[in-house]
Parts: structure tokens; C-alpha cells; sequence
């Protein structure tokens, strides 16, 4: 009996991905959290000068790779970054009419710059796509041949 072991296949070319409603569920889940924290009128957050600004970047970078995954063509994955940096206002000028918090245009500068980054990371970089897509567990990982 010898066993073989299989490799899932990671599709790097994004071109020929359909739209997947099931990884825009994903993407649709962290908008909601985004708004709740948004209209709470504190949201706990570590005393380091600045740091919401990287908390942006690196949601919002989520956000706009989870919504590049759901379907976008490589060459309209800017739409993705578009998407993002309009949400990324609206939630600014959501905060801004929540007691306690403000709007700021570096939220917005932040929420836009990491979505830019990991669309770019996502469409250039095979390496960091193939991370993404990879599964986490692999069930029949080990097949009998």
C-alpha cells in the first residue's frame, strides 16, 4: 500500500476566478463590526500615539483583500480599493455623528492607504495570494493509491 500525497490547487491567476458569495459573507461580517464599533462612543484601544491610525490601516487592508477574494478580475480589483475607501467615509462620518468619537480625514487617509497596500499585495503578489487561499485544514490531504 503506498500512499501519495496530494496538493489542493491554489488558483494564482485571478483572472479566471467566478464571484464567490461565500467570501463576500466574509467581507460583509467585518463591515458590520466596523460600523457597531463605529457607534459606540469609546472603543478600547491600547495608549500608544497613533495607533487607531495603524488599526485602520490594517482593517480596512482586510476589508478591500476580503472584497478583491469575493470575485474581482485582476484588472478591476481597483473597484475593490474604491468600494473600501467609500465605506471607509461613510463609517468616518458615521463616528462623527456618535457621541464621544469624531471624524477625522487621517482615519480616512489610513482606512484608504491599507486597502491600496493589500489590493496591491494581493493582485502582484503570487506568494501572499497563495497564503490567502490556501486552506487551513486540508481533509483528504493523504489519499491511498
Amino acid at each position: 500500500m503506498k500512499m501519495k500525497r496530494t496538493h489542493s490547487s491554489i488558483s494564482h491567476d485571478v483572472e479566471t476566478r467566478a464571484p464567490s458569495w461565500g467570501q463576500l459573507v466574509y467581507a460583509i461580517a467585518l463591515a458590520v463590526v466596523i460600523v457597531v464599533a463605529s457607534g459606540r462612543s469609546s472603543v478600547a484601544s491600547p495608549n500608544i500615539v497613533d495607533f487607531d491610525k495603524a488599526a485602520h490601516f490594517a482593517v480596512f487592508g482586510l476589508l478591500a483583500t476580503l472584497v478583491a477574494r469575493s470575485g474581482f478580475r485582476r484588472s478591476r480589483m481597483g473597484w475593490a480599493v474604491l468600494i473600501v475607501s467609500l465605506f471607509g467615509l461613510t463609517d468616518e462620518w458615521h463616528q462623527g455623528s456618535t457621541p464621544g468619537r469624531s471624524m477625522e480625514a487621517y482615519d480616512w487617509i489610513a482606512d484608504t492607504l491599507g486597502a491600496i497596500t493589500a489590493v496591491v499585495l494581493y493582485r502582484y503578489f503570487v506568494w501572499y495570494r497563495g497564503l490567502l487561499e490556501k486552506p487551513l485544514f486540508q481533509l483528504n490531504a493523504w489519499v491511498e493509491k
